[in-house]
């Protein structure tokens, strides 16, 4: 009876709210006000939410012209980056996403649009073979596959127009670049697909690069080369067992000095 009598006061009560244009418009603003605070917030305190963990590191030049190109192509629309805490996803794809893991991501590579598998440990999982050959003809190497060819990338050499701008723009937004990436850039573009290239201390400034030629053809870089070569790192930074460890360690104390 009182949920009944409740009803039309309630009622009444939008009734008025709809047809007040100045009410309405003070409580659209309210709650949007709200919404916006609640999601922007958060933003000022990024560095406290994002537990770093040893082992990442920004992209090389080569990585991440690969990942612009992964971008380019749409790759993102049927494979996500980003395995959730569900055993079904674990045991198919490999332990679960860290946060830092996409720390110097942008825009980041998350979601749950599977029509191809989640690529966020794919690193190592394939030889650079087996990714040219997957890339040029999918159905090929899996029959199953509804991919598209990308074999026009082992014929495009990999022209970046500015690969210093480039990282200079992605250390604008917090990514920690030095001085010395920045001058290096164009070269470590090159050296690290060319085995006979000299790469300086490339290896030094970005630990676990790979330094390789990826596409099979060593005479030139192509985009084929830096699309393998970002795919091959995603996943290999961070010994993902140990910083989850350290993760439930820390999340563990801060519990207990909560409970005093």
């Amino acid at each position: 009876m009182s949920n009944n009598t409740a009803q039309p006061g309630a009622f009444e009560g939008h009734k008025k709210l709809e047809r007040n244009v100045t009410l309405l418009a003070a409580a659209t603003l309210a709650v949007v006000a709200v919404g916006g605070i609640v999601e922007i917030a958060p933003m000022f305190w990024i560095d406290n939410t994002i537990e770093k963990v040893e082992g990442m590191r920004p992209y090389t030049p080569l990585e991440q012209a690969g990942r612009d190109i992964y971008i380019r192509e749409g790759c993102y629309v049927c494979h996500s980056q980003m395995i959730r805490p569900f055993r079904d996803e674990v045991e198919r794809y490999g332990h679960y996403s860290l946060a830092a893991e996409s720390m110097y991501d942008h825009p980041f590579q998350w979601g749950s649009k599977r029509t191809g598998p989640d690529l966020a440990r794919v690193g190592g999982k394939y030889s650079d073979a087996w990714h040219v050959d997957h890339l040029k003809a999918p159905r090929a190497v899996v029959p199953e596959s509804i991919m598209p060819s990308y074999a026009f990338l082992a014929e495009t050499e990999l022209k970046v127009a500015d690969p210093a701008a480039s990282l200079a723009t992605l250390r604008d937004v917090g990514v920690p670049y030095t001085d010395k990436d920045l001058a290096s850039a164009a070269a470590d573009l090159k050296a690290q697909a060319d085995p006979n290239a000299d790469a300086g201390d490339l290896a030094k400034r970005y630990p676990k690069a790979q330094i390789r030629d990826f596409d099979g053809d060593p005479t030139r870089v192509t985009e084929m080369d830096a699309l393998v070569a970002y795919l091959q790192m995603l996943g290999t930074l961070v010994d993902v067992n140990s910083a989850a460890a350290q993760e439930q360690l820390t999340q563990g104390s801060n519990g207990g000095e909560k409970g005093r």
